[in-house]
């Protein structure tokens, strides 16, 4: 009889200990926010060395604004952004002063500036030269690289300027079960610095934290959690050795009822 007990109770243990607790996996678990604290709001980027930009100058009367825009190219470069048909729109890349070479203006300081603010600066500079000048600007290399325990690793590309973590995650196909969810690691370069910070996905107050929405060139890091690290300490043979002790222990038991 206490055989049994003891054989029922390790089988009970083992299957206690094998489950995961609710408060690790599952995301924002806290009380809702109320609506006036969700203030949470996208950053405008600020372009720095090595982003690659996009810029189109357009007018009423194309003409007046054509010597602004650099000409279209074939497509043999894979780094050139498609235009139309075969023909493709060149970019600018910021050098490691900032700047990047403008037709007719020049060099053009662009690191530290925000979309709104090259734009502003590059209308006000053609319009002495061109009525109405409309200028559109674009980011095309905001990557976010995410790494660690999620389905898909790897670094993306992103159509939009305006990603949040949790759609980034989603392009990784979203942390696998073994991912800490409440420790979900934030690398960030500022001032040519990397910085860090940690990310508690499991409470709904990071939707409402100033890293909600990324940056360009961030990295994501998911920490596997202590399960997945034990599990990588066994070697091979040791899922067999443990399916066959269980295996016995289930006869062990049986007979023993008996």
């Amino acid at each position: 009889m206490k055989t049994r007990i003891l054989i029922i109770s390790i089988l009970a243990i083992i299957t206690a200990t094998s489950c995961a607790s609710r408060k690790d996996l599952v995301y924002f678990q806290d009380e809702p926010l109320e609506e006036g604290q969700l203030k949470s709001e996208p950053t405008q980027l600020i372009y720095k060395p090595d982003d690659i930009l996009t810029i189109n100058v357009s007018a009423l009367d194309p003409d007046t604004v054509r010597p602004f825009n650099l000409p279209t190219v074939s497509n043999n470069s894979a780094d050139l952004r498609s235009a139309q048909g075969s023909l493709q729109q060149q970019t600018y890349l910021v050098d490691y002063n900032g700047n990047i070479e403008f037709p007719v203006l020049g060099t053009i300081k662009v690191e530290g500036l925000t979309r709104s603010d090259l734009t502003a600066l590059l209308v006000d500079r053609i319009k002495e030269m061109a009525n109405d000048p409309i200028v559109n600007v674009r980011l095309v290399n905001f990557t976010i690289t995410i790494i660690g325990e999620v389905g898909n690793p790897g670094t993306f590309t992103m159509q939009d300027e305006r990603v949040t973590l949790i759609e980034a995650l989603g392009y990784a196909n979203d942390l696998t079960i073994f991912g800490k969810r409440k420790n979900v690691k934030l690398i960030r370069e500022i001032d040519g610095k990397k910085k860090f910070a940690n990310i508690d996905l499991t409470s709904i107050n990071t939707v409402n934290s100033h890293l909600y929405y990324l940056q360009q060139n961030d990295v994501i890091y998911v920490e596997p959690n202590n399960a997945k690290i034990r599990s990588s300490t066994y070697n091979q043979n040791n899922s067999v050795l443990i399916s066959a002790i269980g295996t016995l222990t289930t006869v062990l038991a049986v007979f023993l009822i008996k």
